[in-house]
């Protein structure tokens, strides 16, 4: 068996002012979606990818991306992140691993994507991160209340994965307590589970403004890709 890949692809791109959904703006000619997706359809141990679309998207999702044949369904999301992807583990019917990727994330090498499956295999909860670069501190009402140890913080990234039964537990548990998370491994420590990390790349940045596309262009020209 291999596992299974959750894409949230619901973003409508606000931050980037665009009217469209963000994963639908091109890279170098190609929509960030596709770059994405294209990555889990390439690596033999992923068995399936679900994208969690907004409900208004599906059937453009569902053309976009129809010549992805590991692509198994696009399912109409909820309103929240976490509500999307549970709609997606409902779902699911046999799979070993889980592993839950963000849509805007389409600098995810196979290689990080198959240390983590390997791990995830003898660990149950694995996260991708990186060690934060800068000091950061708390704040609140504009002034600093403390500063914390940079070398125990770490900058989380997705892929994060999951046997299927423990993100299940997370999951339904969530629901039942009406408890919404900052991402998939909170709901996971919340439900009493150790969750590992496993050292992330700082190219799988997350697009989010238009200066994240100006950082795309170069990450894609430094790996030899891009057109120059």
């Amino acid at each position: 068996m291999g596992f299974t890949t959750i894409i949230p692809a619901a973003g409508q791109g606000k931050r980037m002012g665009a009217e469209i959904n963000k994963l639908f703006l091109e890279i170098n000619g190609e929509t960030i979606i596709r770059r994405t997706v294209s990555v889990f359809q390439e690596i033999e141990e992923c068995e399936q990818i679900f994208i969690a679309a907004h409900p208004e998207e599906v059937h453009l999702m569902e053309a976009h991306l129809k010549d992805f044949n590991k692509v198994a369904g696009v399912i109409p999301g909820g309103k929240e992140r976490q509500h999307s992807i549970n709609e997606v583990l409902k779902v699911l019917i046999d799979t070993e691993v889980v592993m839950v990727h963000d849509g805007a994330r389409p600098f995810i090498t196979q290689e990080k994507v198959k240390q983590l499956y390997q791990e995830t295999l003898k660990n149950n909860a694995v996260i991708l991160a990186v060690q934060a670069k800068d000091t950061i501190k708390k704040v609140i009402d504009g002034v600093v209340e403390e500063t914390y140890d940079r070398s125990t913080l770490w900058q989380v990234q997705t892929p994060q994965s999951f046997s299927r039964h423990v993100i299940l537990k997370a999951y339904n548990l969530a629901e039942e307590h009406d408890f919404v998370g900052t991402d998939d491994a909170s709901l996971v420590e919340r439900a009493g589970y150790k969750v590992h990390i496993t050292n992330g790349d700082y190219d799988n940045i997350k697009i989010t403004t238009h200066e994240d596309l100006i950082i795309a262009d170069s990450i894609l020209e430094r790996r030899g890709i891009c057109d120059v």
